[in-house]
């Protein structure tokens, strides 16, 4: 790959997604987009990037994206983050909400495990719950929607008794069982595009997304996602992912890594 087809994938990357895309990551970039080359019937990267560059393909750049996102993602990935969901928010919003579902989005869920450990969690407690899982990619999106996993994705953060409980074995694949396939519903979306409807979430689920992003394009996502969560609901963001001044509408939760709730501008704006 030349550095002038980087710059340009950076500039896509950018531009679509919002994401950045670093120059020490040409090596894996060309890597990831290897297997979507072949797929397309290209002998190399160099000559999908040409064609791509030649006429711009909204499906193939599309496709592009998705093949140099990260997909690194697993159940339960920090734990002590599921354990205050379940343990703490999720009693507390039941009973706010009178019993109705508790609403939930998982912003850039990749392949579902989030999605899935978020439902495990809610059902484990008896909280109904409604889960939404969205991503940019169609092909993790479509795992997701499966929501198959071999023995060695559904042990990676999951203990043999919850495996056991929440999913069936079917040959070489655990698939999430009916009960749970009911409460979460995946769908495609871009983080960058404004709410098309009202529909508002009691939490929302982003972590390990907004750190890739351009500086103001994070700033562009942050303020969709608090158009999107009421006004008494929570944000997670990784543990280890702070703001630091790039939205005024959300402050952190004293001793909660990564936890945050509207500030006091944001709900005035909202009044």
């Amino acid at each position: 790959m030349s550095p002038e087809d980087f710059d340009r994938l950076q500039s896509l990357m950018a531009s679509r997604a919002g994401f950045r895309l670093t120059r020490d990551r040409m090596k894996l970039a060309e890597h990831r987009l290897g297997p979507l080359a072949r797929r397309e019937g290209y002998e190399t990267v160099d000559a999908l990037l040409a064609s791509l560059w030649a006429k711009p393909v909204a499906t193939l750049g599309w496709a592009v994206i998705e093949a140099l996102l990260n997909p690194e993602t697993w159940f339960r990935r920090d734990r002590a983050t599921f354990d205050t969901f379940a343990g703490e928010l999720l009693p507390a919003l039941s009973a706010a909400r009178g019993g109705a579902p508790v609403k939930v989005w998982s912003a850039g869920c990749s392949t579902g495990q989030e999605a899935w450990s978020l439902a495990i969690g809610a059902m484990d407690g008896g909280f109904p719950v409604e889960i939404v899982g969205t991503d940019l990619s169609q092909r993790a999106l479509e795992k997701a929607r499966a929501g198959a996993y071999t023995g060695f994705e559904i042990q990676r953060g999951l203990k043999a008794g919850t495996m056991l409980t929440w999913f069936d074995q079917a040959e070489d694949n655990w698939i999430a069982k009916p009960q749970m396939r009911a409460a979460v519903h995946f769908a495609r979306a871009n983080l960058l595009d404004p709410p098309a409807d009202e529909h508002r979430f009691d939490v929302i689920f982003c972590r390990h997304v907004l750190g890739d992003m351009e500086p103001a394009r994070r700033t562009q996502a942050l303020d969709n996602l608090e158009r999107r969560l009421v006004d008494d609901g929570c944000l997670f963001l990784g543990r280890d992912e702070a703001l630091e001044g790039d939205s005024i509408a959300f402050r952190a939760v004293a001793g909660r890594k990564g936890l945050y709730v509207k500030t006091a501008a944001a709900l005035r704006r909202a009044a």
